[in-house]
């Protein structure tokens, strides 16, 4: 009978359980595999990238699917399993993934391990001051900035299998030319709002990027890492923003849960300002898979709409 790994509840329990079994699972599970590149990947958006770029030759496991948030993600023990039996693992890194950044060192000393932002340049990140030092990791919210992401999947790819790098680069030429056409169709669904009221409230301060792209005004209930509670006083310094500038339309996001921006809504409602939920945002994670919402694509496509739809449409005279 094949022996059980033994598993503690502790992410150093979880890297000891890795580095016992790491070398002797390895052979065996280098004469199993299949003719396709094992991926592990963070973030569905980082897994929707390596499938475009990869097509055939990869298969994909993403850690988090939709509806997860990435902040407060720890490692499971087959999330483990998963990365020790991967050719070449993706992270969002920027803090994102922040429980798992322990996890991600050990696995560099053993898998090719690749921080999709790393090519971003410096000037590029947001650097607040509640974030403790780090970056705002949300990049993807930014289309243009998104692009070094596929970029760097693609050169890593590419470096680790030379043979399959012409069709890898091809295939990223021809999405990084799909990217341009959705950056520009973000940028013309935002000159439909009029400056005055693009103001984007959401549940928590993922959407900067967006923001400072295509000029919007952001407010999250929470900071930029959902790590952070809402209180008393962040939920009435919104409610006063809103019944203020008089916003019509607020947001809820599909990895936060809902409970606090509907305490907003009602605060709101309870000064004599009626404001709408004007639907669910993707922030930290994608839709189903198998939707057109569960492509990075789609799920830009999607924000902009609902963001504009509810701006727009909200039923304010």
């Amino acid at each position: 009978m094949k022996p059980k790994m033994k598993v503690g509840s502790t992410l150093g329990a979880l890297l000891t359980a890795l580095v016992l079994f790491g070398c002797s699972n390895h052979q065996k599970q280098d004469s199993e595999a299949s003719d396709r590149i094992k991926v592990v990947a963070t973030i569905g958006m980082i897994s929707d990238v390596i499938t475009v770029i990869g097509g055939e030759h990869v298969a994909v496991h993403s850690l988090m699917g939709p509806g997860v948030d990435p902040h407060l993600y720890k490692a499971t023990p087959s999330d483990v399993l998963a990365l020790q039996a991967a050719d070449i693992i993706f992270y969002n890194g920027l803090h994102l993934e922040s429980k798992m950044g322990e996890l991600f060192e050990k696995m560099g000393q053993l898998r090719t391990t690749v921080a999709v932002t790393k090519s971003i340049p410096k000037s590029f990140l947001f650097s607040p001051e509640e974030y403790a030092g780090h970056y705002d990791p949300h990049v993807w919210f930014d289309v243009t900035l998104w692009k070094y992401a596929v970029e760097e999947i693609a050169r890593a790819l590419s470096e680790k299998y030379p043979a399959l790098a012409p069709e890898f680069n091809q295939n990223a030429v021809s999405y990084l030319a799909e990217l341009d056409v959705v950056h520009a169709y973000v940028a013309e669904q935002v000159e439909r709002v009029p400056p005055e009221q693009r103001i984007l409230v959401t549940a928590h301060d993922a959407f900067n990027y967006f923001g400072q792209r295509y000029g919007f005004e952001v407010a999250g209930l929470q900071g930029i890492s959902t790590q952070a509670e809402a209180g008393t006083k962040d939920v009435q310094n919104l409610v006063n923003l809103i019944v203020d500038r008089q916003i019509r339309a607020i947001f809820v996001e599909s990895s936060v849960p809902v409970k606090n921006i509907q305490a907003v809504q009602e605060a709101v409602w309870a000064k004599g300002w009626s404001v709408e939920v004007g639907g669910e945002l993707f922030s930290d994670a994608m839709g189903d898979a198998g939707t057109f919402e569960g492509t990075y694509v789609g799920m830009v496509t999607h924000n902009i709409d609902t963001i504009v739809s509810a701006l727009l449409d909200s039923g304010h005279d």
